[in-house]
């Protein structure tokens, strides 16, 4: 069971192509200016079973790709990752911005860790007011990086992207 804000089933703002966007509901960021602070509370949003999510989200044909915003995900490490598996399972790429960074996530619990090791995309970092700006596809703020998980996991530390689609070269 997942507390969400709500979910995107066509978005084009959140990564790469048309996407869906799962808006998890809770935040301990409350990121200064940040464009979702109705997400901020915990427990107010709308309760749904992860099946019930992947359902609605395989039901777009066109649909390739599911990023998970929020609030901030990493508070619902368990269900998100169950969710991401099953999108694996069923061939979507799986991203998730979060407001942590990549090397708290690495040590943070075994939940967090768990569902860091299943997505393929990290947005990480807090959004900062001060450095926000137009011009970094896919992020708000300069601080934030566009992880690739996969390659992190093996060589032991972060590897952003640099080139492709999420940097905005298509």
């Amino acid at each position: 069971m997942l507390d969400l804000a709500g979910i995107v089933e066509d978005s084009i703002v959140d990564g790469p192509g048309i996407r869906a966007t799962v808006f998890c509901q809770g935040c301990p960021h409350h990121c200064e200016g940040c464009h979702n602070p109705e997400t901020w509370e915990f427990g107010r949003g709308t309760k749904m079973e992860v099946e019930k999510i992947a359902q609605i989200l395989r039901s777009n044909p066109l649909c390739r790709g599911v990023t998970f915003s929020g609030g901030e995900p990493f508070t619902q490490p368990e269900g998100f990752a169950k969710l991401a598996r099953i999108l694996k399972d069923s061939g979507y790429e799986v991203a998730s911005y979060s407001g942590y960074t990549y090397e708290q996530l690495l040590h943070g619990t075994k939940a967090q860790r768990e569902l860091l090791e299943t997505i393929d995309i990290l947005i990480d970092g807090p959004f900062i007011l001060s450095q926000k700006t137009l011009e970094t596809p896919f992020r708000g703020s300069r601080n934030q990086r566009i992880i690739d998980v996969k390659k992190s996991l093996i060589l032991g530390s972060p590897v952003e992207v640099t080139k492709g689609r999420w940097i905005g070269e298509y």
